[in-house]
C-alpha cells in the first residue's frame, strides 16, 4: 500500500473510532494530496475534517483540528499544523516521499489501477452514432474523443468496457438520403431532375452519383428507391467507420436499429411497458406516458398509421443493452439532446432497470477558427468542415488532443492556426515534447557508467526538489478514478500539460546528470523514468504517439 493510501486509511479509521462517524463521510473530510505548486507552504495533504464535523457535532472547528492535531499520529507525517477556521495541513517525512516513489515504480502501471474487483463493472459506451447520411462534420469529433478516452480509461483502470456505435439506418433521414441520391444519379445520367427542398446537397452525393453510373450504366435508374437507400448509406457507413479509424476510434460492436424493428424487439419491449401501464392508446396511436417521469409530454411510440416511431426503437434498445448484462451504460449525445436525455431516463425506470446507472454526457458545439474568422458550415447545403478535412490538416494527434482540451458542457473554439504551429504554444506540441526530452535526458545518461541500471533502489536519492513532481505523477491515480466516476475527460489533458510544465520548471532549475555528485544524479534520473513513463500512460490514454524526437 502506498503512503498517501496508508494515510487515508489511518486517518479515516481514526475519525470513525473518535468521533463516531460512518464510513462514507470520513471519506469526504479525508487528506488529499496537495500537488498545486504555488501552495505546497500549505502542506503535502491537507484535510477539511474539523470544518465538516463542527457542522455534525455542533463544536468549534479549530478545537477539534486541535484535538485531531494531538492525537492523530503516523509514521509517514512529519508534522501538522492548523490553518485558517481548521484546516489541517500535513507534511510527510522523506520516507514517505521515497516509499511513494519506490512504490511507483515497483508496481509501474499497476499503481493507477483499481485493486478491488468489487469495484470493477461492465460498461456500454455509446457515442457518435451518426445517422450514416454523410460525412463526419466537425462537431462529431468531440463526442468521438470523449468517448473513445473515457472507454480507455475506464478499461485501463481494470472495468470491462464495450464501445457502441447505434447505426440509425431506420428512420426518414434514410429515405431522404434514397430520394436524394437517386435524383444525383438522374442527374449524372443527364436526366433533368430536382433534389427535395429537405433532401441532402452536399458533393458526396455528386461524386458517388457520378461513380455509379460510370460503373453500371443509366439502367441502374431503373432499380427501386430501396437500392439506393441502401447503396449510399453502406457507402457513407464505410466512409464514418475509415475515418473514425484514422481518428483512433475502434468500436466492438455497430449496432443497427433496424434489427430491432425487423426482431420484434419493439413489440416485445412496448409489451412490457404495457403491463406495467406506462402505454396508451389515443386517437388511435401509443404514447409513452413519459410525463410521469420527468418529461415535458408524453411521447408516441407508434404512429396512428401503424410506423413505430425512434422512441419505440430507443425502449427496445436500452432493454437489449440491460439483456446483455452491462451495469453501466454511457452515452456521449450533443447539447440539443437534453430532452432526449430525460426521456431515456424515465424510459430506464419505466422498464423497471434500476441495478443499471444510465449516464448521459452532453457536449457542446464545436466551431472552427482559421485566419481569425469563425468557418461557416451547414450539412444540407453542402458547405461543411468533416472531420476528415480537420485530421488530413492537422493530424491525428492534434485533432484527438484539441477536441479534449476543454470541458464538455463549455463550447469549444478549435483554432486552426494554433493547431498547425510546431511551437510550444501548442499544447500538444508542448506534452510531446517533454515525452522526448525524458527520453534525452535517459539516453545521455547511459553513456555515463555510474549512471547506468537506475532502478526503484535510487529513490533513497530523491531530494526536496523532487516531491512536488512524485505527488504530481502519484495522483493521476485519483484524477483516473475521478474521471470514471465524473466522465470529465478533458481533466487527463489538462493533467498532461501541467506534468509537462512542472517537468520543463525542474529541469531548467536542477541540473539532472552531474558526474562530480552520482547519488544526486542517480535520483533525479529516477524521476526522470517515472515522468517518462507516466507521460505514456496519459499519451496512452489520449491515444497520442509517443514520438522519440522532434
Amino acid at each position: 500500500m502506498n503512503p498517501i493510501a496508508h494515510i487515508q486509511i489511518a486517518f479515516a479509521s481514526y475519525l470513525q473510532k473518535t468521533f463516531g462517524i460512518d464510513e462514507k463521510l470520513a471519506q469526504s473530510c479525508n487528506f488529499v494530496l496537495n500537488v498545486d505548486p504555488n501552495k505546497q507552504d500549505f502542506g503535502d495533504m491537507s484535510a477539511n475534517a474539523a470544518m465538516v464535523l463542527a457542522r455534525e457535532k455542533k463544536q468549534n472547528p479549530r478545537a477539534i483540528a486541535q484535538q485531531m492535531l494531538l492525537e492523530f499520529k503516523h509514521p509517514y507525517i512529519a508534522k501538522i499544523e492548523i490553518a485558517g477556521p481548521g484546516f489541517l495541513n500535513a507534511y510527510f517525512t522523506q520516507h514517505a516521499i521515497h516509499d511513494l516513489a519506490k512504490d511507483l515504480a515497483q508496481k509501474k502501471a499497476d499503481f493507477f489501477k483499481l485493486e478491488d474487483d468489487t469495484q470493477k463493472h461492465r460498461y456500454d459506451i455509446e457515442f457518435v452514432s451518426a445517422n450514416p447520411t454523410g460525412p463526419l462534420h466537425l462537431g462529431h469529433g468531440r463526442g468521438a474523443i470523449i468517448g473513445d478516452v473515457l472507454a480507455k480509461v475506464l478499461t485501463f483502470l481494470g472495468h470491462e468496457v464495450t464501445k457502441e456505435f447505434y447505426i440509425n439506418d431506420a428512420g426518414n433521414q434514410i429515405n431522404k438520403l434514397g430520394i436524394s441520391f437517386k435524383v444525383r444519379c438522374q442527374q449524372a445520367a443527364g436526366i433533368e431532375s430536382e433534389l427535395p427542398e429537405d433532401g441532402y446537397r452536399g458533393e458526396y452525393l455528386l461524386d458517388l452519383a457520378a461513380s455509379l453510373i460510370k460503373a453500371e450504366g443509366t439502367s441502374v435508374l431503373q432499380r427501386p428507391d430501396s437500392f439506393f437507400e441502401q447503396y449510399a448509406k453502406e457507402y457513407l457507413l464505410e466512409k464514418i467507420k475509415q475515418t473514425l479509424e484514422d481518428y483512433g476510434v475502434r468500436y466492438d460492436v455497430w449496432f443497427s436499429e433496424k434489427t430491432l424493428h425487423e426482431g420484434g424487439h419493439i413489440e416485445r419491449a412496448i409489451k412490457l411497458l404495457q403491463e406495467h401501464n406506462f402505454i396508451y392508446e389515443h386517437e388511435n396511436a401509443l404514447w409513452f406516458a413519459s410525463t410521469k417521469f420527468g418529461d415535458d409530454k408524453d411521447r408516441v411510440v407508434r404512429k396512428s398509421s401503424g410506423e413505430w416511431t425512434y422512441v419505440a426503437a430507443d425502449i427496445a434498445y436500452l432493454l437489449n443493452k440491460a439483456k446483455r448484462g452491462f451495469d453501466h451504460l454511457v452515452m456521449v449525445l450533443g447539447h440539443d439532446h437534453h430532452s432526449y436525455a430525460v426521456r431515456l431516463e424515465g424510459i430506464r425506470q419505466a422498464l423497471g432497470l434500476s441495478r443499471i446507472h444510465l449516464d448521459i454526457i452532453l457536449y457542446q458545439l464545436v466551431t472552427m477558427k482559421a485566419s481569425g474568422q469563425l468557418v461557416q458550415m451547414s450539412k444540407r447545403a453542402g458547405t461543411m468542415v468533416t472531420l476528415t478535412d480537420v485530421i488530413d490538416e492537422v493530424g491525428t494527434d492534434v485533432a484527438r488532443f484539441f477536441y479534449l482540451n476543454r470541458k464538455a458542457d463549455a463550447q469549444l473554439e478549435f483554432d486552426l492556426d494554433l493547431a498547425l504551429k510546431k511551437t510550444e504554444e501548442n499544447p500538444v506540441f508542448y506534452v510531446q515534447y517533454a515525452y522526448v526530452r525524458t527520453g534525452s535526458i535517459l539516453q545521455k545518461a547511459s553513456e555515463h557508467a555510474p549512471l547506468a541500471d537506475i532502478s526503484a533502489q535510487d529513490a533513497q536519492h530523491l531530494g526536496a526538489p523532487e516531491a512536488l513532481l512524485i505527488k504530481k505523477i502519484s495522483s493521476l491515480k485519483h484524477l483516473l478514478e475521478t474521471i470514471a466516476s465524473t466522465h470529465q475527460t478533458h481533466q487527463l489533458t489538462y493533467y498532461t500539460i501541467e506534468l509537462a510544465d512542472l517537468l520543463h520548471r525542474y529541469y531548467a532549475q536542477n541540473r539532472v546528470i552531474e558526474i562530480d555528485s552520482v547519488p544526486q544524479s542517480r535520483g533525479r534520473l529516477f524521476l526522470i523514468q517515472l515522468l517518462r513513463d507516466t507521460f505514456a500512460i496519459t499519451f496512452d490514454l489520449l491515444g497520442i504517439s509517443k514520438p522519440i524526437k522532434m
